[in-house]
């Protein structure tokens, strides 16, 4: 199973960008949690994080020539504005799952909209880092339970 893990802006900035909401653990420490993890499963995990929304939604639609099984994404502030990052999720039909660190129904009243909930299989949100750990598990056990 291959699993894409997708970030998109200012989480490049995780352990300098307001810690006491994202906390101290820095990006590279995130990738090396779920790398774990991932050896642990036996699926193959790729990273990708970028500050631009083009820039996500040419690595989503490669993610279907590339034969990915699942996304985890966390778009950031793309979240609540990129129709764009919705409609790619919808044209390539990877079951992707939507990860927040924080919990934006808790945070200001704009961050309760996700534009990208609609084309998820799910979302995992304030569970911090172990939120990817939980989404990579989603996603490997659909495939070994749904055939996805």
């Amino acid at each position: 199973m291959n699993i894409l893990v997708m970030n998109g802006p200012n989480l490049n900035m995780l352990g300098i960008r307001q810690p006491e909401i994202y906390g101290h653990e820095t990006y590279d420490d995130l990738c090396a949690m779920i790398q774990a993890e991932a050896d642990r499963l036996g699926v193959r995990v790729s990273f990708f994080q970028s500050n631009h929304e083009g820039a996500l939604v040419d690595a989503i639609q490669q993610a279907y020539f590339d034969h990915v099984d699942g996304i985890v994404i966390n778009p950031g502030a793309y979240t609540h504005t990129s129709v764009a990052l919705l409609d790619a999720v919808k044209g390539v039909s990877i079951p992707t799952v939507e990860v927040h660190i924080s919990d934006p129904d808790t945070r200001e009243e704009f961050r309760r909209i996700s534009y990208l909930r609609a084309a998820c299989i799910a979302t995992i949100k304030g569970h911090g880092f172990r939120g990817y750990i939980e989404a990579l598990r989603l996603l490997a056990g659909a495939s070994d339970n749904n055939g996805i």
